[in-house]
């Protein structure tokens, strides 16, 4: 047991450096390269000897971009830890309930209405992605509720079905947008790129909120992980608690593809990783699989912004690079059930 809490201690020191490193390469390399001394003095509000550009770069560009990368990161993560707990399947993800497919519905809906992401657009487009995601959401619930229960499979059933049928309003969407076609295709592979401390600020409340109720029912997450029947038994109201972490799980995905487009293998790797290292008990799995799934995405984006530098890729085209392969290891290696 102490070796195991030691073990658990060195990967959230090993994360929480990692963090912070991802934090200064990222503010650091670029079309303009930055001294990392230059963004220590920045950042820790010292920085009146260094040159205006470079804190512009810093403050306005760079700095709220890494952060919203950490927030999505972790919203991924801890929804796919969550959903993997609650419906027992390590191959769960935020995106089985149809999440993704919503807000690309709304945001391919905003860009059809020729909203960008400058003026009023910029409030707009993730207010419709962030809509299509919950409304899709609420047809998945609908749909799967039964009797007053929400069986999981009637839940992986119309998370698929959902998923599907508005996977083709998008492409109807897509094959009618003209000119923004390419505005509409780029969000699709998501990525970071125009997003400001509006964005920052905006998705914060959501995973605020989605993620401390997560954290405080970790416990039952435990329980149902061995059961439903198991967890009654223990005192857990499965029901009512399985349609808060279902919820809570939902908002933090629906925030993180209202701001960022969609993005896969964050929550579906990362969880996986995290228990592989640290062993399923959620009280551990929840705080690591969050922090590593920051960690992931801000180190993806620097891969996006330097790879083929001065241009820059979609993110979610790195993720699936990195994600997908090691993915398939773990399939192949861990017989993954």
């Amino acid at each position: 047991m102490r070796r195991g809490r030691l073990n658990r201690a060195g990967i959230f020191i090993s994360l929480t450096v990692a963090c912070l490193l991802v934090i200064i390469f990222s503010i650091a390399v670029g079309a303009v390269k930055i001294p990392v001394g230059a963004i220590v003095k920045t950042l820790s509000g010292q920085g009146e000897t260094i040159q205006d550009y470079w804190q512009t770069i810093i403050l306005q560009l760079r700095l709220p971009r890494v952060l919203l990368a950490l927030q999505v990161g972790m919203a991924l993560a801890l929804a796919g830890s969550t959903m993997q707990g609650l419906f027992k399947n390590p191959l769960a993800d935020p995106y089985v309930l149809g999440v993704s497919s919503g807000g690309a519905v709304g945001a391919a809906g905003a860009m059809l209405l020729g909203l960008g992401w400058s003026g009023f657009g910029a409030v707009a487009v993730p207010l419709f992605a962030f809509a299509g995601a919950l409304l899709s959401l609420l047809l998945v619930y609908w749909l799967a509720k039964s009797g007053g229960r929400l069986p999981v499979f009637n839940l992986l059933l119309a998370g698929v079905a959902v998923s599907i049928f508005l996977g083709a309003i998008v492409s109807m969407l897509m094959y009618f947008s003209g000119e923004q076609l390419q505005q509409v295709v780029f969000w699709m592979m998501g990525g970071f790129g125009g997003r400001t401390w509006f964005h920052v600020v905006a998705i914060l409340p959501y995973v605020l909120l989605g993620s401390g109720v997560i954290f405080w029912h970790g416990r039952e997450l435990d329980a149902l992980a061995l059961g439903e029947e198991q967890a009654y038994y223990m005192g857990v109201d499965v029901e009512r608690i399985k349609r808060r972490l279902l919820w809570s799980a939902s908002l933090l995905a629906a925030s993180a593809v209202a701001v960022s487009g969609l993005i896969g293998f964050v929550g579906l790797v990362v969880p996986h990783a995290m228990r592989i290292l640290g062993g399923p008990n959620h009280r551990y799995l929840l705080p690591a699989a969050a922090l590593a799934g920051a960690v992931f995405l801000a180190g993806a984006d620097i891969v996006a912004r330097v790879l083929i530098a001065p241009e820059v890729l979609p993110v979610g085209l790195v993720t699936a690079l990195i994600g997908g392969p090691f993915f398939l290891y773990l399939l192949k290696n861990r017989r993954v059930n």
